[in-house]
């Protein structure tokens, strides 16, 4: 019976969905043993080898070259829509298929920037330390309605914060060179160069795939064409923006503040220039994460791998799809 590991640390040990989705196929659910983290890529290959696993319902863990080389996996279905973490080239040499989930936590992610750029605006962690302290301060900080959000990406995650956005009374403008300008028009939203959103919002909220492009193209240069006082928003990539480059922004008020729900390295060393900061909201990678998206990411990341060993193809969820014609379980 192929045996399909099971990464993510909310899902451990537990039923649900996800789990009927694969045992019903005849499928083996394992878990990685007492609960371990897999996030180390000799930790993550040595578990492979050693439990025999053909798929894994997949979190943020490294599939780099070597894991993968070293493997006999067939699947890898990760829990939501980014796949940075997977070379998919190597995946793709040694025939396992990559899937995503897509359409199950666009409404998180959206959710979850505003919750930030309120933080922000609203200087709510601040605030709340201040009353738990004594302090009776009461400062005014700038009105959130009119201002100029700029959208970095306007694909699923992108296009359900502008809906949410315009409730708000924020004017949108974009930046995504392989948008359909009709759908932009469709939405709403003006799109503009990568330049012009800098100089133009008030508010830039980073919605796009972490890429060779996309590697800090937020660095100090970009930094500095912001607005002074504009705000920052990642529940994206953390390898997006250049951190020392943002602290520094942070540490001058070039920018009012930022709010962070990703970073370069996870979790956040404690060592890093941004937990001295008191103008940045932090944030664990929490943002496609709710009770519903949970349910509904795990499940579809598990029919994922079901459908692909009963010789089915989730073409709208396959990343690498040029495997379509040759693979088999």
């Amino acid at each position: 019976m192929p045996r399909v590991l099971v990464t993510p640390h909310i899902l451990y040990n537990t039923d649900g969905p996800f789990r009927d989705a694969l045992t019903s196929a005849g499928l083996e659910v394992v878990f990685p043993a007492g609960g371990l983290s897999l996030m180390d890529a000799v930790l993550l290959r040595s578990h492979l080898h050693e439990h025999r696993i053909d798929a894994v319902l997949a979190g943020m863990e490294p599939f780099d070259r070597e894991v993968l080389e070293n493997s006999s996996l067939r699947v890898i279905a990760r829990m939501g829509v980014g796949y940075d973490a997977i070379d998919v080239a190597t995946a793709t040499e040694q025939g396992v298929v990559v899937t995503i989930t897509p359409g199950t936590n666009e409404p998180s992610v959206a959710e979850h920037t505003l919750a930030l750029l309120f933080g922000v605006m609203r200087g709510l962690p601040e605030r709340a330390r201040e009353v738990r302290g004594g302090h009776w301060l009461r400062q005014t900080l700038p009105r959130l309605a009119g201002k100029t959000l700029g959208i970095v990406g306007l694909g699923r995650i992108g296009k359900a914060l502008v809906p949410r956005a315009r409730a708000l009374g924020l004017d949108l403008i974009a930046y995504d060179p392989h948008v359909d300008p009709v759908l932009a028009d469709e939405l709403r939203v003006r799109l503009c160069n990568f330049d012009s959103l800098l100089t133009e919002s008030d508010i830039v909220s980073i919605h796009c795939p972490l890429t060779p492009d996309t590697r800090n193209l937020f660095d100090a240069e970009a930094l500095a064409a912001m607005k002074v006082g504009a705000v920052l928003i990642n529940t994206a990539r953390g390898g997006i923006v250049d951190e020392e480059a943002l602290a520094d922004a942070l540490r001058r008020d070039h920018l009012l503040g930022a709010g962070f729900d990703v970073f370069e390295q996870e979790p956040l060393p404690l060592e890093s220039p941004l937990l001295q900061l008191d103008n940045i909201v932090l944030t664990p990678h929490v943002g496609g994460l709710d009770e519903q998206s949970q349910v509904d990411m795990s499940r579809l990341a598990a029919e994922c791998i079901a459908e692909l060993y009963q010789g089915r193809w989730p073409e709208e969820c396959v990343v690498n799809k040029e495997l379509k014609a040759s693979w088999h379980w």
